[in-house]
């Protein structure tokens, strides 16, 4: 498995990868199978070339079978923090440690970074696999946002975790 940083070129694959991970997990993103299938596909292009972005993908040969990405903060006062985002693994490769080899990835392109100081990211309430994941690799929890992402009738807690870049 080859992980490497995404580019225009990668943004159809990327879009099918996310179009399944929204369809799989709704209650896990804030956008939606709907709202992104809209989008044409210089859309997903520019999100790929957009500076404050850093998207990696795992790639078995040329299939892309697992995604995450990184958002720095443009302010001034928050450019010590990045976030961790849109983390999915294509269902083939899913528990054959490809989240954590992507989770890792992350973090050593954050540690290049000598004025960032922590790496936060937000994981569903009830997706222990996950949690689990993040706490594995040295994410502590910090709180819970209610009601945070709804699904239909459904409302889904989301739980926020950080890690210290250089204590890890």
């Amino acid at each position: 498995m080859m992980i490497r940083s995404l580019g225009a070129n990668d943004a159809e694959a990327y879009r099918a990868l996310m179009l399944e991970a929204y369809g799989a997990y709704p209650q896990a993103f804030t956008s939606s199978v709907a709202e992104r299938a809209m989008m044409p596909l210089s859309w997903w292009q520019k999100r790929l070339d957009n500076p404050l972005d850093r998207l990696l993908g795992a790639f078995d040969g040329g299939a892309l079978a697992g995604i995450v990405g990184l958002a720095f903060e443009p302010r001034e006062k928050a450019r010590h923090k990045v976030t961790l985002f849109g983390m999915y693994v294509n269902q083939a490769y899913q528990h054959k440690g490809l989240g954590r080899q992507l989770v890792e990835a992350t973090l050593a392109e954050a540690r290049k970074h000598p004025r960032l100081k922590l790496l936060q990211l937000t994981v569903t309430a009830g997706n222990d696999a996950a949690f689990a994941l993040y706490q594995r690799c040295g994410f502590i929890q910090y709180g819970v946002e209610p009601l945070a992402v709804r699904v239909g009738d459904d409302y889904f807690d989301r739980v926020h975790m950080w890690c210290e870049l250089r204590a890890v």
